[in-house]
């Protein structure tokens, strides 16, 4: 049995037309019907599609009948705009500030002009672990993360690019500048022991969200440790990715004493834990039983 669904623009609720679906249709059929029958240059990533006018948007796996969509009903269509594929999106935030940061190490004479000096032990191994942490997030989105989002809006591109690039800049000028001064060995060794206690934490943490969800699949489930001992902090926050990931930059800043490492690792656990709380709220909301002693990021604190 088929049904007609009128679909108006959400901009000034102008029709837009009509498209006819089965009754067992979900929202990605409707998407797929407007792309191919309405408009042409909206492909289907590009669309939300709400109940109301001021509405959330409809997940693409909801059913038009779980949804109480009926022949006769109207559905809005939002244009979000361009879009670009998450991966795209992260490679390039993770291949700029490493190809940034080895520029600058090499202490080129259009940001320090003339110099004979070579960089120092200090200087050196941070370029390594920065080198490591870059190469890594590269590696992990071509082989281990998995979106349950394909794609951003492409201004979200260029933000995103601009904070990680400019950073980059930021500290590796003043790590790799002739007139930095190292810290004492001990900020160093506690530094590297950090980082790379920090990466391989950071590591386990994704390999083990990946295993939880099938491939081509949008499954959810509470995670928990898995035996591996980096994945433990499953006991005490919900995202001890980004725990890894602040200390992983905290770390970083001890190892340099550099204050620029430092604002970038506050920054970046203000918008992890933005992110974390949200994550925290869903969890608790989707799942009854889970773990309530749990935390967002930081145990028994935030």
């Amino acid at each position: 049995m088929t049904m007609e669904i009128e679909i108006l623009s959400i901009a000034g609720s102008k029709p837009l037309g009509r498209i006819q679906l089965n009754e067992d249709a979900t929202v990605k059929n409707v998407k797929d019907k407007i792309y191919q029958n309405i408009k042409k240059s909206l492909y289907p990533d590009r669309q939300a599609i709400k109940l109301e006018l001021k509405g959330k948007a409809l997940k693409d796996e909801d059913s038009l009948k779980s949804l109480s969509i009926e022949n006769g009903s109207k559905l809005y269509l939002q244009d979000l705009g361009p879009q670009v594929s998450w991966k795209n999106v992260f490679l390039a935030e993770y291949a700029g500030p490493l190809f940034v940061y080895l520029w600058v190490y090499q202490r080129p004479w259009i940001l320090y002009g003339e110099t004979t000096s070579s960089p120092g032990t200090v200087t050196t191994v941070a370029a390594v672990c920065w080198s490591i942490h870059y190469a890594k997030r590269i590696l992990e989105t071509l082989f281990v993360h998995r979106f349950s989002h394909g794609t951003m809006p492409l201004r979200n591109l260029f933000k995103n690019c601009t904070y990680y690039w400019l950073f980059a800049l930021y500290i590796a000028y003043h790590v790799n500048h002739p007139l930095y001064t190292a810290p004492c060995n001990m900020c160093l060794y506690v530094g590297v022991a950090g980082f790379t206690v920090c990466e391989l934490g950071n590591l386990s943490i994704h390999i083990l969200l990946k295993n939880l969800r099938p491939p081509g699949t949008k499954v959810r489930r509470i995670p928990v440790p898995n035996g591996n001992p980096f994945t433990t902090l499953f006991n005490y926050v919900s995202c001890p990715n980004y725990t890894y990931e602040f200390g992983s930059w905290l770390f970083f800043t001890i190892m340099t004493k550099c204050a620029p490492a430092g604002i970038f690792a506050i920054v970046g656990m203000y918008q992890m834990s933005l992110w974390a709380l949200g994550k925290h709220r869903n969890y608790k909301k989707e799942f009854p039983d889970y773990p309530k002693g749990r935390k967002a990021i930081l145990p028994f604190i935030l």
